[in-house]
């Protein structure tokens, strides 16, 4: 006869979830003018340059060629997260270990598609370079700029441990018992930080779907798009495959707010005024007790500390 062990959220956090870094290495696009600079800047105010922040833009980040490359990390950083709940480490956040070979493919395919843009932007690197040279006039500096920047842009990811090491138990045991409560204690931190991410982020998107279905401007209903239930749609599914069962309340307020929007086109809500009605009452009605959710939080947060 098998036994069911009731582990806690924190346990099911730890035992289901591997920790992931990703990591993003940006050439920069700005420096700081030097004292000189900044001194010749500061004198016609009658300013001491000392009292000066002032910085130069190197090259045009709206050319289209750059923004193709900063699409690249902005989609990166989406995916990341949309995959993961976050860790109270810096740079790290927890993955479901089956979701491991998915993110790595899909984190090799970001860095082709980075490359790509990146030969592309060199491509262009020279009429960057001639406008900023116009732009820039005497404070422009050839020694600022690379010969390429091909290699300048990369996004690396890792799965760094976040266990004490085994060898510490035999070497120190004392110090490894303390090192296991610390990282127990961090998981215990983690899904808090979920459930406080789950909550917030729901409450933005029910605020901003009532505000759009009840809200007028000019006597007229507000414009309504799709994404505004696309967006919860896909909430929806994110902490179905992510939650760790932590919060009751948070359960039961995610399963009211997808009973009223389930079936829900977003073309009905805007034919049908009745419709929007009730789904706009119905989604404040959950709102309101989210907000009290986040109004409340700080409060329970300093009574769980340990003295």
């Amino acid at each position: 006869m098998s036994t069911v062990l009731d582990h806690s959220p924190a346990e099911t956090l730890r035992s289901t979830m591997a920790a992931v870094r990703v990591s993003i290495s940006w050439f920069g696009t700005r420096k700081s003018l030097t004292v000189e600079q900044k001194a010749e800047a500061a004198e016609p105010f009658g300013a001491e340059a000392k009292f000066l922040s002032a910085g130069k833009k190197l090259l045009d980040t709206a050319h289209p060629a750059f923004k193709k490359v900063t699409a690249v990390r902005g989609k990166v950083i989406a995916y990341w997260k949309s995959l993961s709940l976050p860790y109270p480490e810096g740079g790290v956040r927890l993955i479901r270990q089956d979701r491991i070979d998915d993110f790595a493919a899909k984190l090799g395919e970001f860095q082709e598609e980075l490359a790509e843009a990146v030969e592309a932007l060199d491509r262009h690197y020279s009429e960057l370079k001639a406008t900023a040279r116009r732009r820039l006039g005497t404070l422009y500096n050839s020694s600022d700029y690379p010969a390429s920047l091909v290699g300048l842009f990369s996004i690396e990811y890792e799965f760094p441990s976040i266990d004490p090491p085994a060898y510490l138990e035999q070497l120190n045991p004392e110090l490894y018992e303390e090192q296991c409560r610390r990282v127990q204690s961090r998981f215990d931190e983690a899904v808090r930080m979920a459930e406080e991410a789950f909550t917030a982020e729901l409450a933005k998107l029910i605020s901003h779907l009532t505000e759009r279905l009840s809200g007028t401007e000019d006597g007229k209903q507000k414009i309504f798009r799709d994404s505004a239930v696309e967006n919860l749609t896909e909430f929806f599914q994110r902490f179905r495959q992510l939650n760790v069962r932590s919060s009751e309340q948070l359960d039961n307020l995610v399963a009211d707010a997808q009973r009223v929007i389930r079936g829900v086109e977003p073309q009905a809500l805007r034919d049908n005024a009745g419709l929007r009605q009730h789904v706009a009452t119905e989604m404040s009605r959950v709102g309101s007790v989210l907000d009290g959710m986040l109004v409340d939080r700080p409060r329970r947060n300093i009574l769980r500390r340990p003295k």
